[in-house]
């Protein structure tokens, strides 16, 4: 019995594998290992390769399904009110058509002309545009000389910070409130000007209305602008500080050189929303001020809520809302377009 040339079962594979690398190619073709197949023309015929595994549908759309609870929120929350309040600039609603409003009659842009030659729309946005630049301007440069003053360490520095913080936690109606009585007649304020000898007049009425509003807002607004500078003045570097204590830069030199490029980022954020803040407040005036309210402080949302809710003309003061909304997108655009030209610079600085 001649064992020797069988093999056994453990060199079978292997010897079946070498078979096949031995095994010679068909007459006429050679096969290369770059996936074609050359002939004996010389030419060369690709050989099928296997298909990639293929993402599925879901896999592919993954990112958009994650969006998709964020969009619906947006959708509910933002463009179905948006896209109603837009109808009902269009509509004669008012309180005979209010239960049929959809049924109510279209009159275009009537709503808009009756709002800009027939009521004191311009006056109002003056007011509130005014009044918003002024109160922002003023709280600016507070918040950021509170927020370099509590800077380095000292010695009940969290105490200071806890009480520069105390206008801000209030609640607007809080403010309004206690600033509404300070203003009374023979109040606080008043008894405090009687002391220098100084007749201050009316707050709450009068010719007065309008520097208390923008006093009572910038008392409340200016620690959100502390808050930012005071983030802004975390992030610069220790050792920037040092270097130029070091090169023996003066007391304003370091500020405008060091801080002040430090602080253009939260500082510009500030003045974004504190303008959108200012704009849309409603509750400081009509709670200081109540209704109706002085010439002098009819502002924007003040004048929409009266057309709403004395005068029953929701149309009207839906197209309104409309020029309030246009007021508000200015600012955000100069302001995400800086932030874009921003990014567009530091961009172009890295290549």
């Amino acid at each position: 019995m001649n064992t020797a040339s069988t093999p056994s079962p453990e060199t079978r594979p292997a010897a079946s594998a070498a078979g096949r690398a031995a095994r010679p190619a068909p007459s006429g073709t050679n096969r290369t290992n770059t996936g074609s197949t050359s002939t004996s023309s010389g030419s060369s015929v690709p050989t099928p390769t296997p298909d990639k595994p293929r993402r599925g549908l879901s896999e592919r759309n993954r990112p958009l399904w994650m969006l998709l609870p964020g969009g619906l929120l947006m959708t509910i929350v933002i463009l179905i009110p948006l896209l109603l309040g837009l109808y009902m600039s269009l509509l004669d609603l008012d309180q005979y058509t209010l239960r049929q409003w959809i049924a109510s009659p279209f009159i275009a842009f009537g709503n808009y002309v009756e709002a800009v030659t027939q009521t004191t729309l311009f006056h109002a946005v003056w007011l509130s545009v005014s009044y918003s630049f002024i109160a922002t301007v003023i709280a600016l440069p507070i918040g950021i000389a509170a927020a370099v003053a509590t800077q380095n360490a000292f010695k009940g520095r969290a105490v200071v910070r806890s009480v520069f913080l105390i206008p801000y936690i209030l609640p607007s109606f809080v403010v309004a409130t206690v600033w509404r009585t300070m203003f009374q007649p023979q109040g606080v304020v008043d008894h405090s000007f009687g002391l220098f000898g100084i007749d201050p007049g009316l707050w709450l009425n009068g010719p007065n209305t309008y520097g208390a509003i923008i006093f009572v807002q910038v008392w409340a607004s200016w620690p959100f602008v502390y808050l930012l500078a005071l983030s802004g003045l975390q992030s610069v570097d220790h050792e920037v500080h040092e270097a130029s204590a070091l090169d023996g830069a003066l007391w304003w030199t370091k500020l405008r050189y060091v801080v002040f490029p430090y602080l253009k980022g939260p500082v510009s954020l500030a003045f974004i929303i504190g303008m959108l803040n200012h704009i849309n407040n409603f509750t400081l005036p009509y709670v200081m001020f109540g209704l109706p309210a002085p010439h002098d402080v009819e502002l924007l949302p003040i004048l929409t809520y009266v057309t709403s809710f004395q005068s029953f003309r929701f149309g009207l003061s839906a197209a309104m809302a409309v020029v309030s909304l246009i007021l508000i997108l200015i600012p955000l655009f100069i302001y995400l377009r800086a932030v874009r030209l921003d990014d567009t610079e530091s961009q172009g600085g890295r290549k």
